[in-house]
């Protein structure tokens, strides 16, 4: 699958679980559900996928800790906020 189209399937997916959700919950029930739907679509996806950081000319195994993996090769970094700011674009 195609970048541009797996990145399609996960957003609707994730506007899937909002649809039925709705706002104002926790990060942890929104990544329940979009597991789910993720797996209702046939995806592959692995959780709290640990990234590797190196400081120092030191490996720390756990630098960073992705939330979802989708496909081996999406990202996926859940947030539950009231309003987008700077602070949550990378």
């Amino acid at each position: 699958m195609r970048v541009n189209d797996l990145t399609g399937v996960i957003i609707g997916a994730a506007i899937e679980v909002h649809r039925v959700l709705g706002p104002g919950l926790l990060e942890s029930a929104y990544q329940e559900c979009l597991c789910r739907e993720l797996a209702l679509r046939g995806l592959s996806f692995r959780r709290k996928v640990p990234l590797p950081l190196e400081y120092k000319g030191v490996k720390l195994e756990k630098g960073y800790e992705l939330d979802l993996l989708v496909e081996s090769y999406c990202v996926v970094e859940i947030k539950s906020v009231d309003a987008l700011h700077p602070i949550h674009e990378a």
